[in-house]
């Protein structure tokens, strides 16, 4: 069997440092490569592993640019560049991300041919895909536009992505019994009289325990936050491994 492999591009928010794109990771298990969520800056660490025309597909939680702005980079690498694709890349993404890549990729009176570069993919809540070697489940997450986070299981391994979201049953519910849940802690503390949109570190030790996750790895943390201090924080709510997701990183679910 392929190992369910998990390499993080970069986990920066709301924009990459000098040493860590915003978020981006690649998944992959024998030849089934996805980029998953394409953040600023990820293209570049994205081809250390893999090219442009290996991949399977893409995957897009949500269309912030901090989750989803190298698309752009990506659409003129595939048009104009020394890629050679046999058909479009396939494009997993909410609602409308086509045409949001055209609005701004449009020079002239002709709409921007996205659909050359990408075969664009609508998510939908409870949507099962199967890529390659790899299940992908998505559900809807809480996060204020549409979003998603998605279960992807391998013949014997399990890997949950939160995406960006607060709390919420249907993330809490993906990640039943998952081997690692792989969770955003962007928010130090929720701000008062605001409806929660991120997790805090102590939310993701919780959703991980509620879940039964077998393992948990924070990502995607805000600037206010060391990644010491949320696995400490996090820790404090669940009994499981807990760790960082650190940008460079390869981990094998």
């Amino acid at each position: 069997m392929s190992p369910l492999q998990l390499t993080v591009l970069g986990n920066a928010t709301p924009y990459p440092t000098a040493g860590n794109p915003c978020s981006g990771y690649l998944v992959t298990s024998g030849d089934t490569r996805i980029w998953l969520d394409a953040g600023t800056g990820t293209l570049g660490p994205l081809q250390r592993h893999t090219r442009l025309d290996e991949l399977t597909a893409v995957w897009i939680s949500h269309a912030h640019a901090d989750h989803s702005a190298d698309l752009l980079t990506a659409f003129y690498a595939l048009r104009y560049a020394d890629f050679a694709r046999p058909a479009p890349l396939p494009l997993h993404g909410p609602p409308g991300l086509a045409d949001r890549l055209a609005a701004f990729l449009t020079n002239g009176p002709a709409r921007s041919p996205v659909e050359e570069a990408f075969a664009c993919h609508e998510l939908r809540d409870g949507q099962r895909l199967r890529l390659g070697e790899l299940t992908l489940t998505t559900r809807a997450v809480e996060h204020g536009i549409p979003a998603f986070a998605v279960r992807i299981d391998s013949a014997t391994r399990s890997l949950v992505f939160s995406g960006d979201t607060a709390a919420c049953p249907a993330l809490t519910e993906l990640a039943r019994d998952c081997d690692l849940l792989l969770c955003e802690a962007e928010s130090d503390r929720h701000p008062e009289g605001e409806t929660p949109v991120h997790h805090t570190p102590e939310d993701a030790g919780d959703t991980a325990r509620a879940a039964g996750a077998r393992g948990l790895a924070l990502t995607h943390l805000g600037r206010s936050l060391s990644p010491a201090d949320a696995v400490a924080r996090a820790a404090t709510r669940y009994d499981g491994p807990v760790a960082y997701a650190e940008p460079g990183s390869r981990i094998t679910v």
